[in-house]
C-alpha cells in the first residue's frame, strides 16, 4: 500500500514539474521573442557629437549631433570616483545587485501613488532612468511598465558598468548639455576626472531638473539641491569632505560654444572621418595666447585684413598652436579661409635657403663679395624693396638686409631648378602657376607657398639641418627630411640671429636675440610673412587680404614681424638663449676683398695688395671661394702690371726708363667700380702710366677717371619745350674705352653705345652715370621741370 501511494505521488511530483519547466520555458521563449519583436533603441555612433580636444583634453571644439545636442563620449575609468560614489549613493545605492528594477522601491512608489492619486517618486533605478533615456515613455502607468520592461532588457544586453556609462553619456544636463563630461566643461571649465566633492555632488542632482537646476542661471537652487546630495553621503565622504563641499560656492561660467583653433579643428575633422573624439598636440594655452594676440593686433587693422600664425615645438614638431585666421567670428574678415594652408607668395623668405645650398655646393661663405647695383639678368632687372642700391656686401648684409639683386646673383650661380628640387627635398614643394618653369624670380616670391610648409622648414635651422612633417596629432609619425647640412643650418641662422661672425645684422641684435628670423613682402603688398626660430620653437606668421587685395604700406618687418617677436615673448622657453655650438665642419677665418679668398692665400710677404679689405666668416667644409666671375668684363680677376721702381709709375718693358718690378692688384667688380668710395677705387687701380710709355698708350688714361659725360652739365636744369613734347637729352661719351655702360637713377640700360637719347618721362632728379670695363666713370645730376 505504503509502496503504490509513493509511486503515486512521484508521478505527480514530476507531472508537476514538467508543467513548471514548460510554463518557465514558455515564459522565456516569450520573452526572447519580445525582445526580438521590440529591440531596444540602441544609441549609435551619431548620437553623439564630434570633439576635437588639445593636449591636456581641453575642447578646442565640438560639433553637435543632428539634434544639436552637445555630448562628449567619456567611459567610467575617465571620471571622478566622487561623482561616481555621489551618483550611486542618491541615485541608486543597489544598482550593482539589481536586474534592472528595484521591487521595494517600486512597492513605495506604487503605495505613495495609490495614496496620493499622483506619482509622488518614480521608484526608478539608474537602469530605468537610462531606459528613459533611450526609450521616451510617458508618466503613465503605461508608461512605467514599458520602462521597466526596457530596463530588463537593459540588465539582459549590457553589463552594470555598459549601463552606468550610457547614463553619464546621455543624462540631461540643462539646455543643450548631455551627458557628465560635457557639463563638466561647459559649466565648471575642467573634465570630469577633476571635479571635486562638491562638483561631483552638483553635477549627480542637475538631471533630476535640469532646467530648474542649472547653476549658470539659477545658481541659489543649484546650492540647495547639490547640498541634499552632500547630506546624503555621510558615511562614505568624511566629515571633513562634506564640510569642505558644502562651504564651497557655486561658480558656474556661461555655457558656450567651445572654440579655439577653429579652423584646425575643421581641418581634423574632415581628416578623421567617422572618429568622435580627435585629439591633437595643441597646447591649449598657448592657442589661447596666440588666438589673443593676433585679435588684439587685427583690431587695429583696416577691414577685410586677416592673420595665420603656426608655432610648431622644434624637439617633437608638435604644432602647439594654429590660428588660421585672425578672428573666426568676424566674416568681414574672411574668417573661414584656412591661411595656414593657402598657398601665397613668400616674398624674400626663401633667400635662407637660397643661401643654405649654396653654402653646401661650396659657391659661398658668409662674406663673399656680392654686387647689390642694378644688373641685368639676361633680361631679369631685379630692384631692392626700398628701390636704393649699396654696392659692394657681403652674403650675411644680403641676408640680413633682405637684399635681392645679391640674391639672385647667387641664384644665377646656382640655378633656379636646382634650387626648387633642393627645396622639394626637404619636404618644401613651391606651387607653379600652369605650364611655368622655374626662373631667378622664384626667390623674390615668383611661387606659391603655404605658411605650414615654411614653417616646417625653417625649422630646420634648428634641427641641424632636418625639416620635419608638422604633426597635428599624437599618433602621427616623426618624420624628418635633410633640408641643409649641419653647417649650412648653423651658418645661416647665426646670420639671422647675429648677423655673423662680426655681428653687423640689423634684425637679429639687441631685443631680437635669441630669435633667428626673416621677413618677407609679395609683389604688391598683397602678402607680409614672418618666420623665425628659437632653439624650442618655429613660428611662422602672414598678413593680409585673404582675397589677394593689396594692402599699400603692410611689409613683413613692420607688420608681421612685430607680431613674430610678441608669440616668442608670450611662449615659456620662447628664446631660449642657450648657446648654439658651431659644428666641427664650422670656423671662422679671415678672407680677403675682392677676391673672397682666404687673406692667408693672399698676403705674401706682408704685401696686402691683392687684399685690400679683410673680413671675418664663417667658412664651411674648409671651403673658401673665390668672389663670382665679373658678369660685365671676361678678364682676370688679377691684374698684373710693372712699375718704375724709382717714379712708381706704370711701365712695360720695353719702354721703361729704370729697373721696374712686377706687381698684381685684384679686380673688383665693374659693377662695384662706382660704389667704392673714393679712397678704395684708388687703390683698386694701377698707377698712372710715366711718360715715357706715352707712345704705347694714349695719356687720356693718365688717371682712373677720364670719362666725361658730354651734352649736360652737372646741376643743369632741363624745362619741357613749347607744345608738350617730353624733354630729352643727347648725351655722348668722351674718353672711354671698349664696352660701356649708362645707368639712370640707379638703372642700366640695354643700350652700351656711346652716344646715347636720354628721356625724362616726368618731372624731378635725375643721375645719370656712366663707366667703362676700366672702372673709369663719370656721373652728372640733372633736374627736369614739367610745363
Amino acid at each position: 500500500m505504503f509502496h503504490r501511494q509513493f509511486a503515486t505521488s512521484l508521478k505527480h511530483h514530476i507531472r508537476s514539474h514538467k508543467i513548471g519547466y514548460g510554463c518557465l520555458s514558455a515564459l522565456l521563449v516569450l520573452l526572447w521573442s519580445a525582445d526580438k519583436l521590440f529591440p531596444l533603441p540602441a544609441p549609435g555612433r551619431d548620437s553623439f557629437n564630434v570633439i576635437v580636444v588639445a593636449k591636456d583634453g581641453t575642447p578646442l571644439r565640438a560639433f553637435p549631433d543632428r539634434a544639436h545636442i552637445w555630448r562628449h563620449p567619456i567611459k567610467l575609468d575617465a571620471v571622478s570616483p566622487y561623482y561616481i560614489q555621489s551618483l550611486i549613493a542618491y541615485e541608486d545605492k543597489n544598482f550593482w545587485w539589481h536586474p534592472g528594477v528595484n521591487p521595494l522601491s517600486l512597492l513605495r512608489a506604487t503605495y505613495q501613488w495609490l495614496r496620493y492619486g499622483h506619482i509622488v517618486s518614480g521608484g526608478s533605478t539608474l537602469t530605468m532612468q537610462v531606459a528613459r533615456i533611450l526609450d521616451p515613455t510617458p508618466r503613465t502607468m503605461s508608461g512605467k511598465l514599458k520602462q521597466i520592461a526596457r530596463a530588463l532588457q537593459l540588465e539582459y544586453h549590457y553589463s552594470k558598468t555598459e549601463i552606468l556609462d550610457l547614463y553619464m553619456n546621455f543624462a540631461p544636463m540643462g539646455g543643450v548639455l548631455e551627458g557628465v563630461e560635457a557639463a563638466s566643461r561647459a559649466y565648471l571649465g575642467k573634465p570630469a576626472n577633476r571635479l571635486t566633492h562638491a562638483e561631483a555632488a552638483l553635477l549627480t542632482v542637475l538631471p533630476q531638473l535640469p532646467s530648474v537646476l542649472r547653476p549658470d542661471r539659477y545658481p541659489q537652487k543649484a546650492q540647495l539641491a547639490r547640498n541634499k546630495v552632500v547630506y546624503r553621503m555621510r558615511g562614505i565622504w568624511s566629515t571633513a569632505e562634506i564640510k569642505d563641499a558644502l562651504t564651497e560656492p557655486i561658480a558656474a561660467l556661461t555655457v558656450r560654444e567651445p572654440l579655439l583653433a577653429p579652423l584646425l579643428a575643421q581641418r581634423m575633422k574632415s581628416q578623421n572621418p567617422g572618429q568622435l573624439r580627435i585629439d591633437t598636440t595643441i597646447d591649449s594655452i598657448a592657442q589661447q595666447t596666440v588666438e589673443t594676440l593676433l585679435v588684439d593686433r587685427v583690431n587695429v587693422l583696416p577691414p577685410r585684413i586677416s592673420m595665420a600664425a603656426m608655432v610648431m615645438d622644434n624637439r617633437t614638431a608638435e604644432v602647439v598652436a594654429y590660428a588660421g585666421s585672425a578672428d573666426f567670428t568676424d566674416r568681414e574678415r574672411f574668417s573661414n579661409v584656412d591661411m595656414v594652408r593657402a598657398s601665397r607668395s613668400p616674398g624674400s623668405t626663401l633667400k635662407p635657403f637660397l643661401y643654405a645650398f649654396a653654402l653646401d655646393e661650396g659657391l659661398i661663405h658668409s662674406e663673399s663679395l656680392l654686387s647689390d647695383t642694378p644688373q641685368s639678368f639676361s633680361g631679369y632687372q631685379p630692384g631692392n624693396f626700398q628701390q636704393n642700391f649699396h654696392g659692394p656686401v657681403s652674403v650675411s648684409e644680403a641676408l640680413v638686409k633682405s637684399l635681392n639683386v645679391p640674391a639672385v646673383q647667387v641664384l644665377d650661380q646656382l640655378g633656379s631648378v636646382p634650387f626648387v628640387a633642393m627645396l622639394r627635398r626637404g619636404g618644401l614643394k613651391l606651387e607653379f602657376p600652369k605650364g611655368a618653369a622655374p626662373n631667378l624670380s622664384v626667390i623674390l616670391g615668383g611661387a606659391g607657398a603655404r605658411l605650414e610648409d615654411m614653417v616646417a622648414a625653417y625649422s630646420s635651422l634648428a634641427r641641424a639641418g632636418m625639416a620635419v612633417t608638422p604633426r597635428f596629432v599624437p599618433s602621427a609619425p616623426l618624420q624628418e627630411r635633410r633640408m641643409m647640412s649641419e653647417g649650412a643650418a648653423f651658418i645661416v641662422r647665426d646670420i639671422l640671429e647675429t648677423g655673423g661672425p662680426v655681428g653687423r645684422a640689423v634684425e637679429g641684435n639687441g631685443s631680437y636675440r635669441g630669435i633667428a628670423w626673416k621677413t618677407g613682402t609679395s609683389f604688391g603688398f598683397r602678402d607680409a610673412w614672418a618666420l623665425g626660430v628659437s632653439q624650442r620653437y618655429t613660428i611662422g606668421v602672414w598678413v593680409g587680404r585673404p582675397d589677394g587685395t593689396p594692402n599699400p604700406g603692410f611689409f613683413g618687418a613692420n607688420i608681421a614681424a612685430p607680431l613674430l617677436v610678441d608669440i616668442f615673448n608670450a611662449l615659456p622657453d620662447g628664446r631660449n638663449l642657450s648657446p648654439n655650438p658651431a659644428p666641427a665642419t664650422v670656423k671662422q677665418e679671415k678672407i680677403c676683398w675682392p677676391s673672397g679668398t682666404r687673406a692667408s692665400d693672399n698676403i705674401i710677404d706682408g704685401n696686402e695688395d691683392l687684399c685690400p679689405l679683410q673680413r671675418t666668416a664663417w667658412t664651411l667644409n674648409g671651403i673658401a671661394p673665390p668672389t663670382f666671375p665679373d658678369r660685365l668684363q671676361a678678364m682676370s680677376p688679377r691684374l698684373t702690371y710693372f712699375v718704375d721702381q724709382q717714379t712708381g709709375k706704370r711701365v712695360l718693358p720695353d719702354c721703361a726708363q729704370h729697373a721696374y718690378r712686377q706687381q698684381q692688384i685684384m679686380r673688383w667688380p665693374a659693377a662695384l667700380q662706382l660704389w667704392l668710395d673714393p679712397d678704395l677705387h684708388k687703390k683698386s687701380l694701377p698707377p698712372e702710366w710715366d711718360s715715357s710709355c706715352s707712345a704705347h698708350y694714349s695719356s687720356s688714361y693718365s688717371d682712373g677717371n677720364a670719362l666725361k659725360i658730354m651734352g649736360l652739365n652737372d646741376g643743369e636744369l632741363i624745362r619741357q619745350a613749347n607744345g608738350g613734347k617730353l624733354p630729352e637729352a643727347k648725351l655722348e661719351l668722351r674718353g672711354s674705352h671698349g664696352e660701356v655702360n649708362w645707368m639712370v637713377n640707379g638703372r642700366l640700360l640695354t643700350d652700351k653705345r656711346i652716344n646715347q637719347t636720354i628721356k625724362f618721362p616726368n618731372a624731378g632728379r635725375y643721375d645719370i652715370t656712366a663707366f667703362d670695363m676700366q672702372g673709369n666713370f663719370d656721373r652728372i645730376g640733372v633736374s627736369v621741370q614739367m610745363q
